[in-house]
């Protein structure tokens, strides 16, 4: 174990357990750090997450000391890893927060007044909100009751009805000096927050309220431990258990009883009935227990709530699951037969393929069949290429299939075996197949099979907003449902990654329960692999000449507006820039052929690359790269070479389309090199040498430590041994400074690479 000291006493101690949460940690510090109120610390307690976020704490740390990252060499738990933060706290409030949650803006403030003006009570109870990923915000219902409070300092046996608020430790601050005092500690196993509630509640002198919203209580959509059924869930019963032997040893506390004893049963019933917590196997056992438990701690002259809620009670006093099941369980069982016979009736009006479909998933899956696409089956192209390619070599006993749309059929290389999609074959190879690559999602009708991986292989590092973070911009997600959206995600099993901003952000905006492949794009293995005559031979094919520097343009596509848009008169670039640069344009593959590029290269002014089959090529011989918020930035940057942002239209994009960092921010680690935000400063930028700068240079080497983290040459590999053979000799990635890029154009002969430092096969472009 391994932590930062403190050397200050601050106000306020923030504990935050940290575990797995590494697509939203980020969030939860920020909220932090953000406050204007500043005297806190933040005791983050690294329980041997196996994700990012031991490195994510130590980068907040480096950057501010108020950040004490502790890291644990084995998983305790969120309740040992409290304590552990608790032991820890210097300050005079205690505030446990989750690593999954937010603080609202002003929160500290707001609390540190409170607390002031009450008399430093200690507990003080604070409001929150539900935050939902459609962006749906939901009050608490304790809103009213702590507002009903105004500036009281008060006892739990004073105001009982404090007791039935959300029995969370997350929504109240302690007074360290009384949680220490009184040798409060959190229990094993979950639900753990109830005990600790109620115990500090009936313990406490001084309680007061604050209404004020301070937490932004997520509701992850996967991830919570709360969410996963299983039978940890029968851990509740000795939490409870440990509430009463804690009454009985305190009988001047006889008058809350009741109310404990409804607020236990009803946490019972509550759980009983959530799937995502009991399995339906498991609901007799619980339902025994929960009954056993209601006999043994029931308060004599105990009333019964009224209603629906007095019946559920009434049955489990018996101790009838039976009775108890058919009153809660025939609703909700007649919906989904209904919505079931719905699905039915849809599923019979639906074409011959679609029973042919059907027929081929009652067949056995093929454990040796693996079907590839790409870009909505435009052919063989990008990581589920490369990934093909190596299978081929590393792993020969699955053949693979790829799915390409009509009229693409053309361009499938010799020998790759390939299906038209939505074709008799096509059915019968997803139904059928163990292993599905994709770089985007498959359609909505497509199965997942017990039996079956999906691996998302993705197409790009995210600069702007993807997923659900979407839903804030209308025009990209106009026509999307983001329900649909996450039906489909929750088929993939594995999600490659190429650098740790992309994990977080996958983890982030598309909350299913994938593994993240952290092992770098297949794709870009060809930057490592290629040589000085591969380089050579593209730029021959591509017509340019011998002491040319070839500018790459590569625009990527808005969702503001229709069509292929040149932002640049290229006509006027080409004409200053002279006959010793060549222009090669790529449009976005939205788009079909432009009249406009043909046009300019007829001319011989440009060369239109946009229908160039591999854009992998197109890079090794650029000698520089010009985009705009194209993903090809974090691909090319694995060459080493400059990269001009060129944003005309940055404040409109960055509105319209929602990005994650600042790409022209000149700060280290978000700007690729040279900037230009208009047509005369990107000219400017290649008169005076620019893009070729120092600093230029700085800026890029920032950036490709940030983004070239994975990627070394070896990505299809590890992806083929991780998933065709089990992880078997899955290679390390190498250190950045080990890794040999393709050398750029204008180098004839490739420098000797020390044997020390050399990538494998530094000789071979992968296939």
């Amino acid at each position: 174990m391994s932590e930062t000291p403190n050397p200050a006493f601050p106000y306020i101690s923030l504990v935050v357990p940290v575990h797995r949460v590494q697509g939203y940690l980020r969030a939860c510090l920020d909220s932090i750090l953000g406050q204007a109120f500043t005297d806190f610390e933040i005791i983050a307690i690294d329980d041997a997450s196996p994700d990012g976020c031991g490195r994510i704490l130590d980068e907040y740390a480096a950057r501010d000391s108020r950040v004490r990252p502790v890291h644990l060499d084995r998983n305790h738990g969120i309740g040992r890893a409290r304590d552990l933060g608790a032991s820890r706290a210097s300050g005079e409030y205690i505030f446990f927060l989750d690593s999954d949650d937010t603080l609202s803006e002003g929160a500290l403030q707001a609390v540190a007044d409170r607390l002031e003006s009450t008399g430093h009570p200690d507990i003080l109870l604070l409001n929150h909100v539900r935050t939902y990923w459609t962006n749906r915000v939901q009050a608490s219902a304790a809103g009213e009751l702590l507002a009903a409070a105004g500036a009281e300092v008060f006892t739990a046996l004073e105001r009982p009805e404090y007791l039935t608020m959300f029995a969370v430790v997350w929504n109240r601050v302690y007074r360290r000096e009384f949680y220490v005092d009184n040798g409060f500690t959190f229990t094993e196993g979950i639900y753990e927050d109830a005990l600790m509630v109620y115990r500090t509640m009936l313990t406490a002198e001084s309680i007061s309220c604050l209404p004020t919203v301070c937490v932004e209580y997520r509701q992850r959509r996967q991830g919570n431990s709360m969410r996963t059924p299983g039978r940890e869930h029968f851990g509740i019963f000795d939490q409870y258990t440990r509430l009463f032997e804690f009454l009985d040893e305190r009988p001047h506390l006889d008058s809350v009883r009741p109310l404990l004893f409804e607020r236990m049963v009803s946490h019972f019933l509550f759980t009983l009935v959530r799937e995502d917590r009991v399995l339906a196997e498991d609901r007799s056992a619980f339902f025994k227990r929960a009954s056993a438990q209601y006999a043994r701690f029931k308060p004599p002259g105990f009333t019964k709530p009224e209603g629906t809620a007095g019946l559920r009670f009434e049955l489990m006093e018996r101790g009838s699951y039976p009775a108890y099941a058919a009153v809660e369980f025939a609703g909700a069982t007649r919906k989904k037969w209904v919505r079931r016979a719905s699905r039915a009736r849809t599923k019979l009006g639906r074409k011959a393929y679609d029973r042919l479909y059907r027929m081929h998933l009652r067949r056995p899956v093929d454990e040796n069949l693996a079907v590839y696409s790409a870009y909505w089956d435009r052919g063989v192209a990008c990581n589920p290429a490369a990934i093909y390619h190596k299978a081929r070599e590393l792993a020969p006993h699955i053949h693979g299939v790829w799915v390409v749309r009509p009229g693409e059929e053309g361009d499938v290389p010799t020998g790759v075996d390939h299906v038209l999609a939505r074709s008799p074959r096509y059915w019968e190879v997803m139904a059928r197949a163990r292993y599905l690559i994709n770089n985007v999602n498959f359609p909505n009708e497509i199965v997942k099979r017990p039996g079956q991986i999906h691996l998302q292989t993705h197409h790009g590092t995210p600069l702007k907003q993807m997923g659900i973070d979407q839903q804030r911009f209308p025009a990209a997600a106009r026509n999307m449902s983001f329900h649909k959206l996450l039906e489909r995600v929750d088929r993939w099993d594995y999600s490659l990654s190429s650098n740790q901003h992309s994990t977080e952000t996958w983890e982030r905006v598309y909350p299913c329960a994938f593994e993240s492949l952290d092992s770098g794009y297949p794709r870009n293995d060809v930057y490592f692999r290629a040589t000085s005559d591969d380089v050579a031979r593209i730029r021959a094919e591509l017509g340019i000449r011998s002491g040319q520097t070839a500018l790459l343009y590569c625009p990527t596509v808005r969702d503001y507006q229709k069509g292929f848009a040149p932002r640049l008169d290229l006509e006027r670039l080409c004409r200053e820039l002279g006959p010793d640069h060549v222009v090669l344009v790529r449009a976005h593959y939205f788009y079909g052929a432009d009249p406009r590029l043909q046009e300019l290269q007829e001319r011989g002014l440009i060369k239109d690359v946009s229908q160039y089959p591999a854009v992998e090529d197109l890079c090794l011989a650029a000698d520089v790269l010009i985009t705009d918020y194209s993903s090809v930035m974090f691909d090319y940057a694995c060459l080493d070479r400059p990269i001009v942002a060129y944003a005309d239209d940055w404040e409109v994009y960055s509105k319209a389309r929602g990005v994650y960092f600042d790409l022209l921010s000149q700060r280290m680690g978000e700007t690729p090199g040279a900037t230009a935000r208009s047509e005369d400063e990107l000219i400017e930028v290649f008169r005076t040498g620019a893009w070729k700068s120092e600093h230029a240079t700085a800026l890029r080497a920032a950036f490709r430590e940030r983004f070239v983290q994975y990627d070394d040459g070896h990505a299809a590999e590890r992806v083929v041994r991780k998933v065709f053979l089990g992880g078997e000799a899955t290679p390390a990635v190498l250190p950045l400074d080990r890794r040999t890029p393709a050398p750029a154009p204008q180098t004839s002969v490739r420098a000797e690479v020390p044997a020390d430092r050399r990538t494998d096969d530094t000789d071979r472009v992968s296939a």
